[in-house]
């Protein structure tokens, strides 16, 4: 299976004065320093300032809190840095700044006095990923305004870790991102846009990820660029069976399930069934982001 994306980071020259001007709101984890640089480096946009999150509350700390022997959960966290490490690291080593990065701690993106700089600033577009929950009045501030990418397909997972319990429920069909206007509420608010995962044959979990992550940037810069073009899309109806997720949800269990999954070929039926699957699980596709697609051979 071939996944093509029509539209490019295009990391060229570019006239300022017609760029979207952007502040981005997202975490400090490898992928998220590659995410900014990506959309920093992006034509057409200017980055007037990245709020940057902390590690407080990470995934690591919550499954410390709740299993004291996570030995499984740990080790699949570390393979997943590893394979941050192999995909981003380059990248966000020689990579130039131009994001304006600023480093605050996890939660503090809702306190007045960001705020009142992020109105100051006064951007064209917010965009979000990575970041804590974001609570009012910046989201009435710039209601229509405000971009945010779940990573998972929408109505169908929500929450935390929705690849990984998608995945671990032997349903690569529903790993993907959703791009979204911003609304109160987990992964609510109207989808612009939904990619599902490249996956191909001997992929580990990280590698599908990641993957999706570096896919995620490419889509994410082209929204931002044409943003003013988008069109509302269809919208995809309530999901019969909902799933929403917790971090307290990333269990020893769920984890071993996942990697007895892999292990007993999961991906290979997959793709053996990749067409039917998908089509039973339709996802969001924008008209004005037809030629940032995924192309099947």
């Amino acid at each position: 299976m071939r996944h093509d994306h029509g539209d490019s980071a295009d990391f060229g020259s570019r006239s300022v004065d017609a760029s979207k001007r952007v502040v981005l709101l997202t975490g400090s984890e490898l992928r998220h320093v590659y995410f900014r640089k990506v959309i920093g480096l992006s034509t057409g946009i200017r980055i007037l300032r990245s709020y940057c999150e902390g590690f407080e509350n990470s995934v690591r700390t919550v499954v410390e809190q709740v299993d004291p022997h996570p030995s499984d959960q740990i080790a699949h966290l570390d393979a997943r840095a590893r394979c941050e490490h192999d995909f981003f690291g380059a990248f966000v080593s020689l990579a130039p700044e131009t994001s304006n990065p600023v480093a605050l701690s996890r939660g503090a993106i809702n306190d007045a006095s960001h705020y009142r700089d992020i109105l100051g600033l006064c951007p064209d577009l917010i965009g979000a990923y990575g970041c804590s929950i974001i609570r009012e009045p910046l989201i009435s501030a710039f209601e229509g305004r405000f971009l945010n990418v779940h990573l998972g397909l929408s109505p169908y997972y929500r929450g935390s870790g929705t690849n990984f319990q998608a995945l671990a429920n032997g349903e690569p069909e529903y790993v993907g991102a959703t791009f979204m206007h911003l609304g109160a509420g987990i992964d609510k608010g109207e989808i612009i846009h939904q990619i599902r995962a490249r996956i191909y044959p001997g992929d580990s979990p990280h590698q599908i990820g990641n993957r999706l992550i570096a896919d995620m940037a490419v889509v994410y810069a082209a929204i931002i660029r044409r943003f003013d073009d988008l069109s509302p899309a269809p919208q995809l109806p309530p999901a019969p069976r909902p799933r929403v997720y917790r971090n307290r949800d990333f269990t020893q269990e769920a984890t071993r399930l996942l990697y007895r999954r892999f292990a007993t070929g999961l991906i290979d039926r997959y793709l053996a069934q990749w067409r039917e699957r998908c089509e039973a699980a339709p996802i969001v596709t924008n008209p004005v982001l037809a030629d940032v697609r995924v192309e099947i051979p």
